[in-house]
């Protein structure tokens, strides 16, 4: 029976509670579980009743006669995988409850009343859930890992997503048996989704390899050459796999006897250390354990890759039409599967499950897609838009609970301390009547100029070769303020702006670009429905691409990763130093599509060196982070390839002066071109220099608009550094109006104001007539004065964002 048995083990994380105390079992302590049918589940499930050493034989010394008791370490599940140390502190309180056992009496029985009352609440608390490790998960068919890895096998091999979320809705309906699931539903969301909340092991291919090679006994030359060209092929649990089916020293498990709660404890484990010897020790325990299957799988969830090629959306609506909408605008996994499990019981499975947001949980972005033509805006928001700058810093999403920040990066990931501290003095000013804020920004260093400074520059390192620049907030939206959520609010403007004299100011400016939004348009995290426009996106009169780039010479190759893993699939683009005769290195660029690459095998003469610096070539000029696992055999030989990219930008790992290019890609192999024609070093240095300077977009900034791009005319002071955040700023103040989400009596105005007038807002509407144009012209004139001298008195970025937010509560109050 279920309830005679009992194992043993050390608590893991502290937090799960004792049953007789109620007080936590401390992490690294003994302690003993009874092991109980699940009262959840209708298949004969169990779960575990932890209690401390003492505390377990006080409560069986109160218990009945007839129940089993702990009467010798045989009793106990897992002795033997104990130290010395704490099976003498076992059997000291073994002996002492034995022999100074109480006489036993019979508990009265209870009443029927309270054992309703058990039952009701009983049934008011969700399913077991296992989120932190220590939580009580049922050992059910449902929830073994053998089934787990069943279905992601299954998974892999349809290529439909249509069919994915189909698999899954039919088990998480039917379960193992067909008689309905009995597993614990998060759990399987949260494994299924190794990358939602990401634990960070510290374990790359190359230390995986090396703590295996250790365990099996087992030549780790011959683990990384099966990882980089056998049955491994870039999958690195495909050759732990394979090197643990063929260890004489090591042999797997005959049969899987993990559940999903076991795999979720051992990874758990793994991500508080970063030690290998640790980190040996663990990986031993879990391939006692495994078989050769169950420690592939293992290995994918340390790679956050389980090869299923599902993502969130596919998985989240197998349990829930709306789960993954709601997932979109807050991460917390566990709430949103909670409140689906509810929405099944209530047999209201098909109703629309609010996309709620929750302070501290990161909510995904709002995107913008690409604008490669000025006419896309007017066709895509017919009844006008809503223009911003893009900068080119770091996105990133503040939240303020009281006096408690936290700082999310674009990958929902906390951000670096010293890029964000700060800000957390200047937040309360900006918005004084914000108590709970949610924000949208961008943050990026700013010289004593107010120029911002190239992408990249907040790093530590970078960041102190600027001494005297600042690091600059800019918000450009709010999604939570106090307790409303306000992304549901659209943006609303009456003004309009010629779009060609913006892009061109901001272009010239040597800004990233701009976003456009439309002016009803809400906040959807997640989904690409603004509109950005960038320089590498668009074409001069002549139809020719205003990208940056330049003709490179292919110089090496890398090997890639997942299905590309076991060839080249990212290759080393460098140019002809000729005053040292060596080649150097600009930058690494993906090779294209699998045609293309099975063709650049077999085309492409290299020489493999395993990215080994003794054997990198004489005429290579190359930095030891950037070395190649393949070396063209003859640069002068290899192809030419016209790489476009952002823009040019510094990378100090590269020594063609330092110089590289932003999101590099290949826009025409060259076959006109060798390597005496494509660029050489001195060529890049002019063509760098070249991308810096203002950009002549014809059709842009000689348009025939009726309206003075520039503002030179219009009173303003067009030598001004804020020439162009004037400009924009003017077109979304003509109407007199702040832009903003509707937000009765709330700051939301005071967002939108330092957004307009601290990072250059724009905006465009319906035609107006040449007499509005001219009114509206000379208001913002007036405006833009008043404004230029604040500026100009507050010449810190951080004094100027306070100074804004001034005014912009001001404009608040008189509305």
């Amino acid at each position: 029976m279920a309830n005679n048995r009992y194992c043993i083990d050390l608590a893991k994380r502290g937090t799960a509670g004792c049953k007789e105390c109620n007080k936590k079992i401390e992490k690294g302590l003994v302690r003993i579980a009874k092991v109980i049918p699940n009262p959840f589940t209708e298949s004969g499930g169990e779960m575990k009743q932890w209690f401390h050493v003492n505390c377990i034989f006080v409560k069986l010394s109160r218990a009945r006669a007839t129940t089993k008791k702990i009467e010798s370490t045989d009793d106990l599940e897992g002795w033997d995988e104990l130290e010395d140390e704490h099976k003498q502190e076992v059997l000291k309180c073994l002996s002492e409850h034995v022999t100074n056992a109480p006489p036993k009496k019979t508990p009265p029985k209870k009443t029927g009343k309270a054992k309703k009352e058990t039952t009701k609440e009983d049934e008011e608390n969700d399913e077991p859930s296992v989120s932190d490790g220590d939580d009580e998960v049922a050992e059910v068919e449902d929830n073994c890992f053998q089934r787990f890895r069943k279905i992601c096998t299954k998974l892999g091999k349809h290529t439909k997503y249509t069919d994915k979320t189909a698999i899954l809705q039919e088990f998480f309906t039917k379960g193992s048996d067909g008689e309905g699931f009995k597993g614990n539903l998060y759990l399987w969301a949260k494994m299924l989704l190794p990358a939602v909340e990401k634990r960070i092991y510290n374990l790359q291919n190359t230390q995986i390899l090396k703590i295996f090679s250790k365990i099996f006994e087992a030549s780790l030359e011959e683990m990384q050459e099966d990882f980089q060209s056998g049955i491994g092929k870039g999958d690195v649990s495909e050759t732990v796999k394979v090197f643990f089916e063929k260890s004489d020293s090591f042999e797997p498990a005959k049969e899987s006897k993990l559940y999903l709660q076991d795999v979720d404890k051992y990874l758990d484990q793994l991500a508080k250390t970063g030690q290998e010897v640790e980190q040996t020790n663990i990986l031993t325990k879990v391939a006692k354990r495994c078989t050769a299957s169950d420690l592939k799988y293992f290995i994918r969830f340390i790679k956050h890759d389980l090869r299923i090629n599902a993502g969130p959306k596919h998985i989240l609506e197998a349990i829930h039409p709306s789960a993954y909408e709601a997932f979109q605008a807050s991460r917390n996994l566990k709430d949103i599967i909670k409140r689906c499990k509810k929405a099944g019981k209530k047999g209201s499975l098909e109703d629309h499950l609010d996309a709620k947001t929750t302070l501290m949980t990161p909510v995904l972005p709002m995107l913008a897609m690409a604008c490669k033509d000025l006419e896309v805006p007017f066709k895509k928001y017919p009844d006008g838009f809503y223009v911003e700058i893009k900068y080119d810093g770091e996105r990133v999403q503040i939240h303020k609970r009281g006096k408690e920040f936290s700082y999310f990066s674009r990958s929902l990931k906390p951000v670096m301390p010293h890029k964000v501290n700060h800000f957390k003095d200047y937040i309360p000013k900006a918005f004084p009547y914000g108590n709970d804020l949610m924000l949208d920004c961008e943050i990026l260093l700013v010289d004593n100029e107010g120029k911002p400074l190239p992408f990249g520059t907040l790093g530590a390192h970078r960041k102190a070769a600027f001494k005297d620049a600042s690091v600059c907030l800019f918000v450009f939206d709010c999604l939570q303020f106090n307790n409303e959520n306000v992304m549901q609010k659209p943006l609303e403007i009456d003004s309009r702006k010629t779009l060609n004299g913006i892009v061109s100011s901001v272009i010239d400016q040597g800004l990233e670009g701009i976003v456009i939004k439309a002016k009803d348009g809400v906040y959807e995290p997640g989904k690409r429905h603004w509109l950005k426009l960038k320089k590498d996106y668009l074409k001069n009169a002549k139809g020719e691409g205003m990208a940056d780039s330049a003709d490179l010479v292919v110089l090496g190759g890398y090997y890639g990763t997942g299905r590309k893993g076991g060839i080249m699939s990212v290759f080393l683009m460098g140019c002809y130093n000729p005053v040292s005769e060596k080649w150097c290195t600009v930058t690494k660029v993906p090779g294209g599509d699998d045609q293309t690459l099975a063709k650049l095998q077999k085309s492409l003469k290299v020489t493999k060196i395993n990215k080994d610096q003794s054997l990198v070539p004489n005429w290579l000029n190359i930095n030891k982070g950037v070395i190649p696992d393949f070396v063209v055999e003859d640069p002068k030989k290899s192809p030419v390839w016209e790489i476009s990219g952002a823009e040019f930008s510094k990378a100090d790992i590269h020594t063609a002066s330092g110089i590289s290019i932003r999101f590099p890609r290949v826009s025409r192999v060259r076959t006109d071109k060798n390597w005496k024609t494509a660029t050489n070093l001195q060529e890049l240095k002019d063509i760098y220099e070249a991308s810096k300077t203002k950009s002549e977009l014809i059709g842009l900034r000689t348009g025939n608009s009726d309206v003075d791009d520039d503002d030179d005319n219009d009173g303003s002071d067009d030598g001004s550094k804020d020439n162009v955040d004037k400009s924009s700023a003017n077109g979304a103040s003509s109407s007199g109006e702040t832009p903003k989400r509707k937000l009765d009596e709330s700051d939301r105005s005071v967002s939108k104001k330092l957004a307009k007038e601290d990072t250059g807002n724009g905006s465009l509407d319906k035609e107006k007539t040449k007499s509005e144009k001219t009114n509206a012209r000379k208001k913002n004139s007036e405006e833009d004065s008043s404004l230029s001298k604040k500026k100009k008195i507050d010449s810190s970025p951080m004094k100027k964002t306070e100074n804004l937010s001034k005014h912009a509560g001001k404009n608040r109050k008189r509305r």
